[in-house]
């Protein structure tokens, strides 16, 4: 501080001593370089005022050029507060994903970001430093759990490189919603539900060109034609839920297997409960 100071009292007694009409803009831009070189990387904002403000007295001429001067020294250095990550989502024939919403997941601050992909597959996204963050790509009836990133905390000054994130994976085309539960022996959906449902809702919004076939399956349990009735039923509910959130009807198709497509032992509890399910199947 006292050499910074010492410096300013120094450039303005000089300043007094010699200034004339002749050598005042020699002068004055001598006294800005010397200031400014020194107090770059200063945070003594009213060192530089102090300065500016005499130099702006004495030099009446040259105002029009001192904001200039005060825009670029007068503002802290400081880090970058987000990291901008580039993201491009592809198969692993790097065939690009449109429509594929991204989230990016912080594990300290659980704070979320996510980005959506256009036809090329590509987003960008601003991600906060000081976390490492869990990479989900949303799906239908869940998230997959793809790998995690860090975006480290910098000093000040410093300033994230350019980064670019390639995912790569292959989309699938047969899903279970594991998450979707009716009313026992009832084709009503339970609200617990909807969350899930409102995502596949989304996804199918994101991604236009997307047909979907609903399949209800029941366990063995009970008369086969009405197993094979409650199951239509239940695929039923599931189109009728995705039309009220404005999918087009005709791209989805639901049916109705009853007990015919079992996946597990309908001798065992465990096995009855996988074999009463719902499942979709991407056209």
């Amino acid at each position: 501080m006292a050499c910074v100071s010492s410096l300013v009292d120094q450039g303005l007694t000089f300043f007094s001593a010699h200034a004339t009409k002749r050598n005042k803009r020699k002068i004055y831009f001598t006294m800005l370089h010397k200031l400014t070189g020194f107090l770059a990387h200063s945070n003594h904002l009213f060192l530089v005022t102090n300065a500016a403000s005499f130099i702006m007295t004495k030099t009446k001429d040259y105002m029009k050029t001192l904001p200039f001067f005060l825009l670029l020294f007068c503002t802290p250095i400081v880090a970058q507060e987000m990291a901008n990550l580039s993201v491009v989502v592809s198969s692993y024939k790097n065939v690009p994903y449109q429509g594929d919403k991204v989230l990016f997941v912080g594990k300290k601050t659980k704070k979320q970001f996510y980005g959506i992909t256009n036809a090329k597959g590509e987003f960008d996204v601003k991600l906060a430093p000081g976390d490492i963050y869990d990479i989900k790509i949303k799906r239908i009836g869940d998230e997959l759990a793809y790998n995690t990133i860090e975006i480290p905390t910098l000093k000040e000054g410093q300033e994230y490189a350019e980064i670019t994130l390639h995912i790569q994976y292959e989309a699938g085309k047969q899903f279970t919603l594991s998450a979707l539960q009716f009313d026992s022996g009832l084709a009503t959906i339970k609200s617990q539900s909807f969350t899930m449902l409102n995502d596949m809702a989304e996804l199918m919004t994101l991604k236009p060109g997307m047909k979907i076939e609903i399949s209800g399956h029941t366990d063995s349990d009970g008369d086969d034609a009405k197993n094979l009735e409650l199951s239509k039923q239940r695929a039923q509910a599931v189109k009728d839920y995705l039309v009220a959130k404005g999918i087009t009807a005709t791209r989805i198709s639901a049916i109705g297997l009853g007990e015919t497509k079992p996946v597990g032992d309908n001798t065992t509890v465990a096995g009855k409960a996988k074999n009463r399910r719902t499942e979709v199947k991407v056209l």
